[in-house]
């Protein structure tokens, strides 16, 4: 039996999903694709005034906004600001990574807010109330974080981060072997919650339990790399391995019960390493949907990460990556502003483009085409119109609107100086 005849809850969101949503694919191409696990239809029937979005390739390459509070910084109604201005540049989903305040209600009104797939990572939420109460965040119980999870898949909530593929003795190899350890905060909470018990993962022992939630709500399980490097000292070590290689069977056993599932990539990886990772990672998971955070390829920008990450990330697009999780100039620093987010947005907005462009995407190329001719014609118009950022290009020419050529060349225009006729002498 395929995957969306083992998922009623999507077979039923495909027979009503609008033309749009298919991205001009052939309804065919993308059945086969979700069922074959390379594509994915974020799309909560819970989540209101939603638009289903797929994931995975030949589907456009989408981007990710990671927005929420934090202990040190925690206002909701700046995080719905954010959230404006995160759909307002083009994201294609949003995740909320809050740790501070009132979760559900922040959770709750996102939800509502936003017409585009919403993800979360359910551990932050039951850590999140232990460390409140000064408690240790690794004290939950199993029945806790899975009561977690099913009440976030009942608010409407598209796709998870659940570190289920990091196993104990690639955790213990994480922390003992790397230069900076583990570098996720899902990955840490649970390291910490196995090596306090001497237990292993709960998501990965429970994992059934968890393959039923999903499926009866469509929610997909975005497999999270808590052994993601951190470092670029330590991309491809032994750690990050054995979890791509246990992320890849949890997502064929996925499959198998009806549940689309994306996988999470690296983080901080060298330029020179990013395309084999990007292929040794699809090929251990089966070809599924792959997301990854940039990747960055240099650690020494702070404050400029996100141009960091659009490198690696338009890199990693050309090898294969589907998905696109943003990285901001606030990254490693502090918790990002509205302008933050527009540049993270942006930024991996221009990597996606570089990607497909150099895959050879016939949309992408038309666009690269449409601003040749337009700038050729000095059509200020169609630039705006083939401009990843229209408004940006308003904003920049406000002084000199008037005039037909930019401010930098004025009558030195090379394209205005071969077109007319320079006056004689």
């Amino acid at each position: 039996m395929s995957l969306i005849a083992r998922n009623s809850v999507l077979k039923t969101l495909l027979e009503h999903l609008p033309e749009a949503a298919l991205e001009g694919l052939p309804e065919a191409t993308v059945r086969a694709g979700i069922d074959a696990g390379t594509m994915v239809l974020l799309g909560n029937p819970s989540h209101p005034n939603l638009r289903p979005t797929l994931v995975g390739r030949p589907a456009s390459v989408k981007v990710n906004a990671n927005l929420g509070t934090s202990p040190m910084k925690s206002s909701a109604a700046c995080e719905m600001r954010k959230l404006a201005a995160a759909l307002e540049a083009g994201a294609d989903t949003v995740m909320d990574l809050s740790i501070a305040g009132d979760l559900s209600t922040v959770r709750r009104a996102m939800l509502a807010a936003c017409p585009r797939p919403l993800g979360t990572v359910p551990l932050y939420a039951v850590a999140q109330k232990y460390i409140a109460a000064g408690k240790d965040p690794a004290g939950f119980s199993v029945d806790e974080l899975f009561d977690e999870v099913e009440r976030q898949a009942e608010q409407g909530v598209d796709f998870m981060t659940l570190h289920c593929g990091i196993d104990a003795r690639a955790a213990r190899w994480a922390e003992e072997e790397r230069a900076l350890g583990i570098v996720s905060r899902g990955g840490s909470i649970l390291a910490r919650w196995m090596r306090e018990r001497n237990k292993e993962n709960p998501l990965l022992e429970n994992y059934d339990r968890l393959l039923e939630i999903a499926r009866a709500h469509n929610v997909t399980l975005s497999l999270g790399d808590g052994l993601r490097p951190g470092a670029g000292c330590d991309a491809g070590d032994a750690a990050q391995w054995e979890e791509v290689i246990l992320l890849g069977r949890l997502a064929a056993r996925g499959r198998a019960a009806g549940v689309q599932c994306m996988i999470e990539g690296p983080g901080h990886v060298p330029l020179n390493e990013v395309e084999a990772q990007i292929i040794g990672v699809k090929r251990l998971t089966g070809n599924a949907p792959l997301y990854v955070l940039g990747p960055l390829v240099t650690d020494v920008s702070p404050g400029y990460d996100h141009i960091a990450g659009a490198i690696g990330g338009a890199l990693a697009v050309r090898a294969g990556v589907d998905f696109l999780c943003y990285l901001t100039p606030a990254e490693h620093l502090t918790l990002p502003d509205r302008a933050d987010v527009t540049a993270g947005v942006m930024a991996s907005r221009i990597a996606a483009q570089v990607g497909q462009a150099a895959l050879g995407d016939s949309a992408a190329l038309a666009r690269e085409a449409a601003m040749a001719k337009a700038r050729k014609d000095l059509d200020w118009a169609a630039m705006k119109r083939a401009a990843l950022d229209p408004a940006k290009v308003d904003e920049r020419r406000a002084e000199h609107a008037k005039e037909e050529v930019c401010a930098m060349c004025g009558e030195f225009c090379a394209v205005k100086m071969l077109r007319k006729t320079p006056p004689a002498a």
